[in-house]
């Protein structure tokens, strides 16, 4: 049985997917992982392949959850997309994305307030 953290994960994945393609992106993909990191979501957007890095959280109380995304983060996550543009190979351009979900009653949220940083790391 999965547990709490991992159910609330993949809710806060599936919130994020649910709102990029609202927006007209594609989702190529969901955990990808390779010894050296992990990616949440990979996307298509016009004219970048976005891999972008969830974070949920029940409110801002104890900061943004951005804030989370820390340096070493982004390290890993830049590494795996590399790792994963060696395996498909695309004209697109890579762009770093965090989307913060805020889902305060946590599986019960109805209607979680979702912000999407475009770009918000560079490698």
């Amino acid at each position: 049985m999965p547990s709490d953290k991992k159910l609330l994960g993949a809710f806060g994945e599936d919130a994020a997917c649910a709102y990029l393609r609202r927006r007209g992106y594609r989702i190529l993909g969901r955990n990808y992982v390779c010894r050296f990191g992990e990616i949440d979501i990979i996307a298509r957007d016009r004219r970048y392949v976005v891999f972008a890095e969830v974070k949920l959280r029940k409110d801002g109380s104890h900061g943004a959850a951005a804030e989370f995304v820390t340096p070493a983060k982004q390290r890993r996550v830049i590494i795996a997309a590399e790792r994963w543009l060696q395996q498909n190979p695309t004209q697109l351009q890579p762009r770093f994305d965090v989307i913060e979900v805020y889902a305060p009653e946590g599986l019960e949220t109805k209607k979680p307030q979702i912000n999407h940083m475009e770009d918000a790391y560079q490698p």
